[in-house]
């Protein structure tokens, strides 16, 4: 048994924000209240620190398998316990890729032993070729949570019009990259001022609104559940604003780099900016914050996309896209929206546990009785510098910042996983 004692409990689901003691009995939550008794074998002191559910990132690579040399299931989920995340959702570009039963069996094997829940969504289409569907109901049978291209856009609208009709008849949602190669000069920078400076094309927003606004209306035709992953631009926003308002059954994913960085970026950090799709300036990181405010971004996930160094100290037309995110993600979440005021530690905490775990039609998290004890365990303020990671990979622009919301204990089925 573990007793937490005299901790900030900050619960979404139950609207809970107050000071209280938890106990934990093997892999649940047995009591919730103030002055509890202490008959377990530790006492975690949690006294001006917060205890919130276990963290949820419902997009992260953990290149596993096929590119294990820049991550593989055991390190991504020591990442991912260093930065408060009891469960994860492994995405499907794998070589192979995740669109049989057989790899996603050897993912699911083998995140049994990685200390946290990490759950795999299975492709929509073979090899990621966007031209045949995968057997959706043979890998929803076998555990799947949820489909995605995730990487690849899906260009053949009579596919995506089949593969929501069939998602939505098995009960399951699917996640889209919105990006049409016909309108990227060059991937990974905004088009704009700073690809210009940089001689490099860059990806206008055209190339993500014109699919999201495609994506949307075939949502809300179907009627499936669907996701638009990783959202960059204001004008996408909107689109997702105005499809939720007509009745879709949408959401949409918010990223810390999208919140908090913009394209200038690139000019500062180079290729450990340079992500699909790209930071893009200061109106579109406000239009997602107030996306974030009025529910129309109703997850952050942080799209953690590890790299070696060898490939990112290639030249910017050459390197990977994308960034380390698990062990950054809180923090930037209240450097960006938590202090400037945009949002509360409650939102936070439901936009980073209960929205992505009800996303997926599981039960969200909660610090109640009988619940599972996965929990995190941090100090809202104490700021701490950017430096070591868990990850294989370092590939961040992030580096030598300094955070709030220092992760001290990560819990998992009653487990402590990670301890600073």
């Amino acid at each position: 048994m573990i007793l937490i004692k005299n901790g900030r409990v900050v619960d979404p689901v139950t609207g809970t924000d107050q000071v209280m003691d938890v106990l934990l009995d093997g892999a649940r939550i047995a009591k919730v209240g103030e002055g509890l008794a202490d008959p377990a074998k530790r006492v975690i002191d949690a006294s001006g620190l917060v205890v919130a559910p276990g963290l949820m990132d419902a997009h992260v690579h953990f290149r596993d398998p096929g590119f294990t040399y820049k991550e593989d299931i055991e390190t991504g989920a020591r990442a991912a316990a260093k930065g408060g995340f009891t469960t994860v959702v492994c995405m499907a570009n794998t070589k192979p890729a995740v669109d049989n039963v057989e790899t996603l069996k050897y993912v699911q094997k083998k995140g049994e032993a990685a200390g946290i829940h990490v759950l795999q969504a299975a492709a929509v289409s073979r090899e990621l070729k966007g031209k045949e569907l995968t057997d959706m109901e043979a890998l929803a049978d076998a555990g799947a949570p949820g489909f995605t291209d995730d990487g690849i856009p899906l260009m053949d609208e009579c596919l995506l019009l089949e593969a929501m009709e069939k998602a939505k008849e098995l009960g399951l949602p699917l996640s889209l990259h919105e990006e049409d190669p016909l309108l990227i000069a060059a991937p990974g920078v905004h088009q704009g001022e700073v690809s210009e400076k940089l001689s490099y094309g860059g990806a206008p927003r055209a190339s993500e609104d014109v699919m999201v606004a495609r994506d949307c209306m075939l949502a809300l035709h179907t009627g499936a559940r669907v996701c638009i992953q990783h959202i960059s631009s204001g004008n996408s926003v909107e689109l997702v604003r105005m499809a939720k308002a007509m009745g879709a059954d949408l959401h949409a994913e918010a990223t810390p780099h999208h919140f908090t960085l913009t394209d200038r970026a690139v000019l500062e950090y180079g290729t450990n900016a340079r992500m699909n799709p790209p930071v893009r300036t200061e109106e579109d990181r406000q239009a997602i914050i107030k996306g974030l405010q009025d529910g129309t971004i109703d997850l952050i996930v942080t799209d953690h996309a590890p790299h070696s160094a060898e490939e990112k100290a290639r030249p910017l037309a050459e390197a990977p896209s994308g960034i380390t995110g698990l062990e950054t993600s809180l923090g930037l979440g209240l450097l960006s929206l938590v202090e400037p005021g945009h949002l509360t530690l409650l939102q936070l905490m439901g936009l980073m546990s209960r929205n992505p775990a009800e996303f997926y039609r599981m039960i969200p998290g909660s610090i109640t009785e009988d619940a599972p004890a996965d929990l995190v365990i941090f100090s809202e303020t104490e700021r701490w510098r950017v430096e070591r990671f868990a990850s294989k990979a370092s590939n961040s622009p992030f580096l030598g910042w300094e955070l709030p919301g220092r992760v001290c204990y990560t819990i998992c089925a009653g487990k402590v996983v990670y301890e600073a």
